[in-house]
This record gives C-alpha cells, structure tokens and sequence, in this order.
C-alpha cells in the first residue's frame, strides 16, 4: 500500500519549564510532518511504501535524509531543497499546560508541482503543520485527482486556526473558508481547541460535527489530549459520536506531536481495516506512547511497543 504525505517540516526547539521559566539552549528535534513519517514507518509493513512531500533548508537536506535512512519503508524522492531556512518552532511553557509558540522561517506553500507525480497512491495525508503547507487552490486541484481512484484522503486542519504575529508567535483565528477546506476528504481531524475557533459563529461541537459531515466527510475526529479522542460519524443520515478513551492512565511528560502521530496511526489502521472505531482506538494508543517523551527524540519505541504487543497476543494463544 502507498502512503503520500503532505505538510512541512520543522525544527522543534521545546522549552519546558525550570524555576518557572523556559529553560535556553535547548537542542532541536524534528518535528512537524516528521511525525506523521515517522509514525507511519515504524506502523507499516515492510512492503508498505510511505513517500513525504515538502521542502527543506538546503543546509539540513542531508542530515534529515541520513535520520530517514533507517526506514527501508520511506521513499524521499519528494523531498526537495530550498534556498530558505528550515521552519524553527520554538515552544514555551509557562504556567500550568499553558504553552506559545513562536514559529519563525515558515516555508512557502509546497507547489502543485512537487505534488502532482504522487497523487496516483492508496492514501493521502495532509497536514497542515505551518498553516500553510499548500494553497486552497492547490487542494482544489488535488479533490479533483483523487475523486475517481478511490484514494483514502485525510486532513488535519492543525495551523489553520493560527495567525501569527510580527515577533512570530501564534494566535488562534477563525477560519473563514472551513468548508472548502474540508469538502470532499474522507477524514478531517482538529483537536478541541482548533474545533473551538474555527468559525467565526464558535459552533458547539455536535453542530460543527454535523455541519462538516455533511461535506461529503466520512469522519469528524477531535482530539483532547488526556481525555482521548471523539470520532463523529454519519451513516444513512444516521449521527453518532464515540469516545474513544485511553486504556490507563499515563502522565504525560510532553504533548508536542501527539496529534500527529494519532492522525498518521489512524490513517494507517483505516486503511487496512476501514474501521474507524478500531483505528481510533488504536491510534489513541499510539499517541499515548508519544506523550512519554520530548518531543520526537523516542518516536522508534512505537515499533518497539508494538512488537511487544504482538509478542503478548502470541504467548496468550499458547
């Protein structure tokens, strides 16, 4: 099966509190649609075949294709160089869960281009990490490519509902071209903040779900952090909601990319099973792991996790 990804990338500097205060010097991790690849590669089978595009500072063009390297499932022929900076994203903790973001060098929108030679996959995720990954027009064009191959298709609509200010930090802002941002793709997922500003009428969360599963949207999935996922569906005009709640109880050390890894597990289970209920549930478990580290400097131990998993179900049928 192939898997097309699409988002920009990042260097995640993350700052966590000492004495208070955001500590300094701290030493980046990859991050953004990093995640998702990751992710994907550590889920997928051997066989399976994952191919990220966007772009890149020429300067770390290199080093992200050695870290890339150790996935024999990861194609990085639509990884391409640029003459900017890679996108930093600095975030800082303050008080409590609070947390700015200041995200400087954003990349310019991945042109058609550079899309266009893998629209002919199984599934297409988009993330739109920076907010602006790709343009309306370019998610226009790839609609109408996709419509009659039968191609899963996903967004996470992630830095959509964020402006950003002249010092580079973000701010949540209304989306004024939701629907369009969402018709026609099988599965939008936001967490529960991005459902909270997205328009500018600040829908509760049933009327926002119905009014996007009428798009011709399969699944509604909002994530909240600790309290798990909601995944909304309609069926023959039938609405329904589940909940989908992590087994245990894990204090979380880091929630940077959790979103992303749980719409990139998510992705993968419903495209091997079309079960959106399971896939839910498997990639809230997936997520779970994530949380456990900074950012993505322990993203490997998924494949370790399940492994693990698996090993446990063969000894339970002996």
């Amino acid at each position: 099966m192939e898997f097309t990804v699409i988002g920009h990338i990042c260097k995640d500097f993350i700052h966590p509190k000492k004495n208070g205060k955001a500590a300094e010097n701290i030493e980046p991790l990859w991050g953004g649609i990093f995640f998702a690849v990751a992710t994907l590669a550590n889920i997928a089978s051997p066989t399976d075949i994952i191919t990220p595009v966007f772009p890149i500072g020429e300067k770390d063009y290199d080093e992200l294709i050695e870290r890339l390297r150790i996935y024999p499932n990861v194609s990085t022929e639509g990884i391409f160089k640029t003459k900017t900076p890679t996108n930093e994203v600095h975030l800082m903790y303050s008080s409590g869960s609070t947390r700015i973001e200041c995200s400087k060098n954003i990349a310019l929108a991945i042109p058609l281009k550079k899309i266009q030679p893998y629209l002919k996959t199984d599934t297409l995720l988009i993330n739109m990490i920076s907010g602006y990954d790709i343009s309306l027009d370019t998610l226009d064009y790839i609609r109408l490519s996709i419509r009659e191959q039968d191609v899963i298709s996903f967004i996470d609509f992630h830095s959509l509902t964020l402006g950003i200010n002249d010092d580079f930090t973000r701010f949540r802002t209304p989306l004024i071209e939701w629907r369009r941002w969402a018709f026609m793709l099988n599965h939008v997922q936001m967490n529960q903040d991005e459902a909270k500003s997205l328009t500018l009428e600040r829908m509760d969360e049933d009327t926002l779900a119905k009014q996007l599963l009428s798009l011709d949207v399969s699944s509604l999935l909002i994530t909240k952090g600790a309290k798990g996922t909601t995944l909304y569906t309609l069926d023959h005009k039938n609405f329904s909601h589940y909940d989908s709640v992590p087994e245990e109880k894990m204090k979380a050390i880091d929630s940077t990319g959790c979103g992303d890894v749980f719409g990139a597990s998510y992705l993968y289970h419903f495209a091997k099973t079309k079960n959106a209920i399971a896939s839910a549930d498997f990639a809230t478990k997936i997520a779970g792991i994530n949380t456990q580290y900074i950012g993505s400097s322990a993203i490997d131990t998924i494949k370790e996790y399940l492994e693990e998993q698996q090993l446990q179900k063969e000894m339970n049928k002996q």
